[in-house]
């Protein structure tokens, strides 16, 4: 059968016997239904077309075939917004509502043309046009009083469901089918809140009892979203009420299950729309589901739980384009489902902060009472609250919209401790969102809001403000908008994924070098977890008097600050506590120069610690230590990275040790290995102090702490010796030629007596350099390799040599090998500096990842 629609209150009920009467469970409700039945609700884009409309109606009347079936429906994809905007237009004296109106009515007489046959739609698009002709005369009216209250925007917004509803029930109508279309407004009664108005329960399930109690149709057809106040004026359910709509029928009937149908395929661990790998959550309780949608999950409208939960009705989230696929249950309780206490990561953006502060409030009562009264009276919900234990400041979240009035209320409310200074105006924050994770079991496990906590806080995510419920269902974070993409997918990978590698490191070492690499790995830890699926945390830092540790991850927003107030400490006690943690897949890192941390890497190798070394003296000790470091790596089956002895970031080891695995045998080395020589000679001419030109490299970080170590070719000695090693030469330091430039005098003392003694060698200096240049040649410290022997000294460089276009602090490395014999292999770069090196020791960790 098909009925049109009459003005609310006014639908003849037809009466049939009733065959069954079985009372609620729930007490407080009162009324009967007359058959076991199933509510399912289809939002607007399953609805939003001819095609998806008769996906529905297909759905659909294969469950009418099992019980009766309550089909609630929303408007037709897009229309609710339409028609807002169609009343808004209108009001404000603009025409286009005209043409809005025109638009959306042939989008439904499309739809009717294309699910009925043709010698069924006369009537159907008569109704559709009688109906867009009553919506037009009441905008024309809004048109000429230029004025849109809520009571006529609910009027007008309430024939979206109206239409999409009554052009199901006439395809339903062209396939005989037996059913009755239901005017929600008959039965759903609300008081005169126009916009989001609530539910007089004890009056709808009357309704509804007296109803079902006269009817009996395997299927009805019901609109969502609207209702009507006790003057029988149209009322909707707020944005989403369809749902809550179909809840309303489900509680009041005592249904047998509650389907929400929509274009995915039930509630996701986090949003599709932000993260790649959204899973789908199986089963939820009905606290989980309130949490999650009032935290911006869009799947379900938030007040929709609270009826069928009361009830104990199961609810089914489903697709209504991928039918056959399970979906989420939300039932009364869930269990740990893979092991995840955490159910989901939702939302809420347009967020603002409103803070009260001030000396005046602390022990005074009343204040929160005053603060909540002022918005409640100007109906400004409040989303999230904290407050300060010393009772100085309270915090409210609530919509941008919301938040000019809000603050003027306030401010009136607390006119007098404002004038007299005892509180503060109010402080508005704007542009931000609320981050919520959402899980029933948190209660039971401990560390959840650090774990939280922690990763938003090694990826730069600034938290404003923090609220948990005394349930712990949810644990809600305040952060900018702009950074909620980001946080939602840390979240995700903190608590939902298993794929990724984890790399916890120690690092020796917070000077210049150490700074940098810190600053490099908070930077790039987000990028790593997305496109390497490494998770790199810092859980160690050291520098020579302090010993910082943090198991779920140092914050390196702050770790200057945190250093400096941590436990005293030396490498040694470094080294124990790495050893207590046992913490998996270690790495200690060493950004330092000194022998005593070097000292240490055999212990950590052997409790399978990978290392990672800027420091050159283990690799240039005695041969027997350094091989016997090789063997630990090997034995304990754990990395032993150090590129950055020779060459900063350049890739000088690596590649040699490419060209050893590969079967190519070294023959002869020759290269600028210094960066801070290099760029001495490259800035010396005579006209300005030698002492000067190295003092700068050094301010600039090319050298050494003990510049000494550069120029007097220790430095360089280490790094040919490490290469030499590397080809397979056994050699210690003794073996290598040192034809040093320094006079001996200049390593007498301390740095600054070396300054000092430079200043008066530098008659020395410019005859080294008048020297060259009379040969038209430039001054390099070069160091060589050949036939197992090597040696190091300054040397005039002629115009046709590689090294003599060697500028600034660059290295250059020649390989003659058997298969570069003539033209040698050649690695050219910055050799010095801070942030390369630093970039360096990031390389070998990441390349640890990957051992």
């Amino acid at each position: 059968m098909y009925i049109s629609i009459l003005p609310a209150g006014r639908q003849k009920a037809v009466s049939v016997k009733q065959k069954h009467r079985i009372p609620f469970s729930n007490p407080s409700q009162q009324g009967y239904y007359t058959n076991n039945m199933k509510v399912l609700k289809f939002g607007g884009s399953s609805v939003a077309s001819a095609v998806n409309m008769n996906k529905v109606i297909d759905i659909v009347q294969q469950e009418a075939k099992k019980e009766p079936v309550i089909l609630v429906v929303s408007a037709m994809g897009g229309v609710t917004d339409a028609l807002l905007k169609a009343g808004d237009l209108s009001s404000k004296g603009d025409e286009a509502y005209k043409a809005l109106l025109k638009e959306l009515e042939q989008k439904h007489l499309d739809a009717v043309r294309s699910l009925l046959p043709i010698q069924q739609q006369s009537a159907t698009l008569s109704l559709i046009k009688q109906h867009f002709n009553d919506l037009e005369s009441v905008c024309d009216g809004v048109f000429l009083l230029r004025e849109l209250s809520p009571r006529t925007k609910d009027r007008i917004v309430a024939y979206g469901e109206l239409l999409s509803s009554l052009t199901i029930a006439a395809k339903l109508q062209s396939l005989n089918a037996h059913y009755q279309w239901v005017d929600s407004r008959q039965l759903i009664t609300t008081n005169s809140h126009f916009g989001n108005a609530a539910v007089d329960f004890a009056a709808t399930n009357s309704k509804m009892k007296c109803y079902f109690e006269e009817h009996q149709y395997q299927l009805y057809i019901a609109p969502g979203f609207i209702a009507a106040d006790e003057a029988q004026q149209t009322t909707t359910l707020g944005r989403g009420g369809s749902d809550y709509t179909a809840s309303i029928f489900a509680a009041a009937l005592n249904a047998s299950v509650l389907e929400i149908w929509t274009d995915v395929s039930g509630m996701m661990t986090a949003d599709p729309r932000l993260v790649q790998n959204a899973k789908p959550i199986q089963h939820i309780s009905y606290q989980e589901a309130m949490e999650l949608s009032h935290f911006g999950a869009k799947i379900i409208y938030p007040p929709t739980i609270q009826p069928v939960m009361l009830a104990n009705i199961p609810v089914f989230v489903k697709n209504t384009f991928e039918p056959d696929a399970y979906g989420t249950l939300i039932e009364n309780a869930t269990a740990v489902n893979g092991g995840s206490f955490i159910r989901g990561i939702s939302s809420i953006n347009n967020i603002s902060l409103l803070s009260l502060e001030g000396g005046g409030m602390v022990g005074i009562p009343g204040f929160s009472k005053r603060l909540f009264e002022a918005l409640a009276n100007e109906r400004v919900n409040v989303i999230l609250i904290t407050q300060s234990s010393s009772e100085h400041s309270i915090c409210v979240g609530i919509n941008d919209a919301d938040a000019t009035r809000a603050k003027q209320v306030i401010d009136l409310a607390f006119d007098f401790e404002i004038k007299t200074g005892k509180v503060d105006p109010v402080k508005v924050e704007s542009g931000l969102a609320i981050l919520a994770l959402v899980g029933e079991k948190m209660k039971s496990h401990p560390g959840v809001s650090g774990k939280m906590f922690g990763a938003l806080g090694r990826n730069g995510i600034n938290v404003r403000a923090i609220a948990q419920g005394s349930s712990e269902k949810n644990i809600s974070a305040v952060i900018a908008a702009s950074d909620v993409k980001k946080a939602i997918n840390i979240l995700h990978e903190e608590f939902f994924e298993t794929t990724y590698k984890q790399l916890n490191l120690f690092i020796a070492g917070a000077g210049n070098v150490g700074s940098k690499l810190l600053d490099q790995l908070k930077k790039q830890m987000s990028y790593l977890q997305q496109h390497l699926r490494l998770q790199i945390r810092v859980v160690g830092l050291a520098n020579s008097k302090r010993v910082l540790l943090n198991e779920d991850g140092i914050d390196l927003e702050n770790w200057k600050a945190l250093l400096q107030d941590a436990t005293p400490g030396n490498i040694h006690d470094l080294v124990t506590r790495i050893k207590a943690k046992n913490l998996r897949n270690s790495v200690f890192v060493d950004v330092t120069a000194n022998a005593e941390v070097a000292g240490v890497y055999g212990s950590l190798l052997e409790k399978s610690i990978s290392v990672v070394a800027c420091n050159k003296i283990a690799c240039s000790s005695a041969y027997s230590s350094y091989q016997q470091l090789k063997s630990l790596a090997r034995e304990y089956n754990v990395a032993f990275f150090f590129e950055t002895n020779v060459g900063a970031g350049l890739p000088v080891i690596g590649t040699l040790n490419d060209l050893l695995r590969s079967g190519d045998q070294v023959n002869r080395i020759q290269a600028v290995l210094s960066g801070t020589l290099n760029f001495v000679f490259n800035h010396y001419d005579g006209k300005k102090p030698f002492a000067q030109v190295v003092r700068q490299a050094q301010d600039e970080g090319y050298t050494e702490p003990d510049p000494r170590l550069d120029l007097g070719g220790t430095d360089v000695m280490r790094k040919i010796m490490i290469l030499a090693r590397e080809s397979g030469q056994v050699i210690e330091m003794e073996d290598i030629t040192n034809n040093g430039f320094l006079p001996a005098s200049c390593f007498d003392g301390t740095v600054e007596d070396f300054y000092a003694e430079m200043e008066k060698q530098e008659k020395h200096f410019k005859a080294l350099y008048d020297e060259a240049a009379a040969q038209k040649c430039k001054l390099k410290f070069v160091a060589s390799y050949q036939d197992g022997k090597a040696s190091v000294g300054l040397q005039h460089i002629p115009a046709d040599s590689d090294f003599y276009h060697l500028y600034g602090k660059d290295n250059l490395v020649l390989f003659y090998t058997e298969r570069y014999p003539e033209q040698p292999l050649v690695i050219k770069g910055a050799g010095a500096g801070a942030e390369v090196t630093a970039s360096g020791v990031f390389a070998d960790i990441i390349r640890v990842a990957k051992a």
